[in-house]
């Protein structure tokens, strides 16, 4: 399975996107320890939305549309309701 989530910055409510086949729980804790430098640099986050897919092309399908500018609208919804 990999999963395509949607992580808020508790620090400055901006909003991370992303994939794994890890387990999103285990994901967030690394965001959370500083895996990398942007969520290093706005943790801790809390974790608003999570899709499952089978293959790893459809999960990196639908990350690289909600960065997109349309997708961004779509990711807005997702997470606000």
């Amino acid at each position: 399975m990999h999963f395509v989530y949607i992580l808020e910055s508790l620090r400055n409510g901006k909003h991370y996107t992303g994939r794994t086949s890890k387990s999103v729980e285990a994901r967030l804790r690394e965001h959370n320890g500083g895996a990398n430098k942007w969520t290093r640099a706005n943790r801790p986050f809390k974790l608003l939305h999570i899709e499952e897919f089978d293959t790893l092309a459809e999960a990196a399908t639908r990350e690289k549309f909600l960065k997109s500018g349309a997708g961004r609208k779509i990711r807005d919804q997702l997470v606000d309701d």
